[in-house]
């Protein structure tokens, strides 16, 4: 098999799984784990996975998030219901901001349904999806294009939305701890920060599984944002904390307010 072909195959597999073992690949493709490791090494330069101690994972990391291909392709359930609980907030004539996050994406996606919208977004996959689309204003944030987040990042994305107004900002992240929104990412971070400015609303989408990590950058506290949706209810400790704060969470799996 070559390396190309038997790389693919890694990374079909972490990303079903979410973790791979160095040793199970070793069997399985009948190579040493020197090979296994130069696959795993390549696919880290890469970007699309992280190695840990004996194999590897796409689950973010306080440095690390995983290809925006890769993300695109994990929790489309999930995604898709945390998309509806938040298109349930927009109202057609309304002018939106939706970020780089492949929920994000999904979401640009259902957004349509509420049209007439204008969108403002630096998520090519939403570019690419409504581009034409009749009854969307679509504004596209320009800067400098991360094939990894597949979004426009930089400052003349930031300068950009100095000169813009929303009525609602959807904001995704791969980290919440405690009462706090990290990013590994200081670009993306700068980028969902100036978006949070220049909406007059702003709507935290995130995974559930992604409570309770951490990342290096802080993005802002819970508090800012005036709706958090979620899929499922975190852990009773995150629960607890949010209940402490006063923070509601909407969960789209009852499309209820927790706690």
């Amino acid at each position: 098999m070559k390396p190309h072909d038997r790389q693919r195959m890694i990374i079909d597999q972490v990303v079903a799984d979410g973790a791979v073992d160095l040793t199970d690949l070793a069997e399985s493709f009948a190579v040493s784990k020197m090979t296994i490791h130069r696959d795993l090494d390549q696919l880290e330069e890469a970007g699309l996975l992280r190695k840990i101690r004996g194999g590897a994972t796409i689950e973010a990391g306080t440095r690390f998030e995983s290809h925006f291909q890769l993300r695109e392709r994990q929790g489309g359930e999930a995604k898709a219901a945390i998309a509806r609980a938040a298109s349930a907030l927009i109202e057609p004539g309304m002018t939106i901001m939706i970020d780089d996050g492949s929920t994000a994406a999904v979401l640009g996606r259902q957004a349509v349904d509420k049209r007439p919208l204008t969108i403002i977004t630096n998520n090519v996959a939403i570019l690419d999806t409504l581009r034409g689309e009749a009854g969307i204003t679509l504004i596209a944030l320009g800067g400098i294009y991360s094939s990894k987040f597949n979004a426009y990042l930089g400052k003349a994305t930031e300068d950009a939305l100095t000169g813009l107004r929303a009525d609602l900002a959807f904001l995704s992240s791969p980290a919440v701890a405690e009462l706090s929104v990290f990013h590994m990412d200081d670009d993306v971070v700068r980028t969902k920060q100036a978006m949070m400015r220049a909406a007059a609303a702003r709507m935290l989408i995130v995974n559930s599984a992604r409570f309770g990590h951490t990342a290096l950058y802080k993005l802002s506290d819970l508090s800012q944002f005036d709706a958090i949706i979620t899929d499922t209810a975190p852990k009773a400790d995150q629960c607890a904390l949010l209940t402490d704060a006063g923070i509601t969470l909407t969960t789209a799996d009852t499309e209820t307010d927790q706690p």
